[in-house]
């Protein structure tokens, strides 16, 4: 006997949800397994309860659907994802470009059922369309001990390149993640400054520019002051013309 496939619903508002379990109720082989009213909830409840499917809305607050499927698709056993939506024509033709199943809204019976059967799990060339879909997340997802953890971007003091990784500073504590400081840069160039060519920093937690000596050389340079933390960020010779600009 085939496994139920279990389902998560996710939409900010209570008609659309429950919209959908009359129309699962009505579907053989189906467990809503719980429902989900923004995209945090979605990740922690996927992660969670093992959903096999996400039934996921695209624009809610705080965190909107695209943003949370890039973020589902890093779980140890991430779940297929069926996008809800109510775009306009342009973003239809994207989804379809990429093969990323959706249900336009009012979703019909017959649509949901044909989505449930082909359900799977994205591939990475369609997670790297999302991208153009969302241009920049809220949070960073942090893979840590078989755990998703969301870092909201608001929180990240500094971003600093180490061999294969990115080093993520918020004023509680460190995480590591695996994405390229020139893409990160791409993303969020309005937030965040290039003051050495392996550091990104977030303008809101720099106080100011200090020139001092290094021990190893005994000469000086310029050093970012910043918010929360006692270390300091060089800035490199190439970049201190943004200390002029302060």
């Amino acid at each position: 006997m085939t496994e139920p496939l279990n389902i998560l619903i996710t939409d900010d508002e209570a008609p659309a949800r429950n919209r959908l379990r009359d129309l699962l109720a009505d579907i053989d082989g189906i467990n809503i397994i719980e429902e989900a009213k923004n995209g945090k909830e979605a990740l922690q409840l996927a992660e969670k309860l093992q959903a096999d499917v996400v039934l996921l809305d695209i624009r809610m607050p705080e965190m909107d659907g695209i943003e949370t499927a890039q973020h589902l698709q890093k779980l140890p056993r991430p779940p297929a994802i069926i996008f809800t939506t109510a775009y306009d024509n342009y973003a239809i033709q994207a989804f379809e470009m990429n093969a990323v199943d959706y249900l336009l809204k009012p979703i019909r019976f017959e649509r949901l059922q044909n989505a449930l059967l082909k359900a799977r799990v994205l591939l990475p060339r369609q997670l790297a369309a999302l991208n153009t879909l969302s241009p920049r997340r809220t949070h960073l997802s942090i893979t840590e001990r078989s755990r998703i953890l969301l870092v909201p971007i608001t929180d990240i003091i500094y971003l600093r390149a180490e061999l294969k990784y990115v080093t993520v500073r918020t004023a509680e504590r460190e995480y590591l993640i695996e994405e390229s400081l020139t893409h990160l840069e791409q993303e969020f160039g309005n937030i965040f400054i290039r003051l050495h060519r392996n550091c990104l920093v977030a303008h809101a937690y720099i106080t100011g520019y200090e020139k001092r000596s290094l021990e190893e050389h005994g000469e000086k340079q310029w050093v970012a002051l910043l918010k929360h933390v006692p270390e300091t960020i060089a800035v490199s010779r190439r970049q201190q013309h943004l200390i002029r600009m302060t």
